[in-house]
């Protein structure tokens, strides 16, 4: 039997949401303290791993690598890391930033090289925030619509039913293999995902189940 293994996302019923389309960096200078700010479009947090340790790497003579990230079309996925500030004086501000430009999918560092002169509370929040805002403010905010991940198999005989499909929908393969029958890993907004999964179910043999 043929298969297709549908990779299921959090169900929203509003598909569209806001982020940048490429890295971007802003900076803010306060009594000799230099806030260097390193905006990126993420998409899952191993990726937000892998960048926070190479700007730690990179520019390691900084005093402080402080970070925030927002994941999923809702933002319900964050976190905030005042990285030896005090507590709630550079993650927060840095997070705020994100909610009030209304994105998500993003990652936000932000490197501190300090100039001898303590900011206290105010100082820093105000310093973080600034520099945040400078990198968002020199990306490009873009709306994007939430994809859906959609996985299967299917022989020889229904490849060009497979394709046809791909091309009425426009839809993105994003993987795929030819040994005893198919297998193709397609991307298609998830407004049109309902649709996409009929027309698949329509084409012969074909068996679609809920997750893989």
């Amino acid at each position: 039997m043929l298969l297709i293994c549908v990779i299921r996302k959090q169900m929203d019923n509003n598909y569209k949401y806001k982020t940048i389309s490429e890295p971007a960096k802003g900076i803010y200078k306060e009594k000799g303290s230099k806030f260097i700010a390193f905006a990126y479009p993420v998409y899952d947090e191993n990726e937000i791993k892998l960048i926070v340790a190479q700007i730690k790497k990179e520019y390691f003579d900084a005093r402080h690598h402080c970070y925030a990230y927002r994941l999923g079309i809702a933002g319900k996925i964050f976190r905030a890391n005042d990285d030896g500030e005090p507590s709630g004086t550079a993650g927060r501000p840095i997070y705020g930033q994100m909610l009030s430009f209304d994105i998500t999918n993003v990652l936000i560092v932000v490197v501190r090289y300090f100039g001898g002169i303590k900011l206290g509370t105010s100082g820093l929040i105000n310093a973080y925030k600034t520099a945040t805002a400078d990198a968002i403010k020199n990306s490009t905010i873009i709306e994007k619509t939430e994809q859906q991940v959609i996985a299967f198999r299917f022989s020889y005989s229904v490849m060009n039913d497979i394709m046809k499909l791909i091309k009425e929908e426009k839809i993105e393969i994003s993987e795929q293999s030819m040994e005893l029958d198919c297998y193709m890993k397609i991307k298609t907004d998830k407004n049109k995902t309902v649709t996409v999964l009929e027309k698949l179910s329509k084409i012969e043999s074909v068996i679609i189940q809920s997750q893989c």
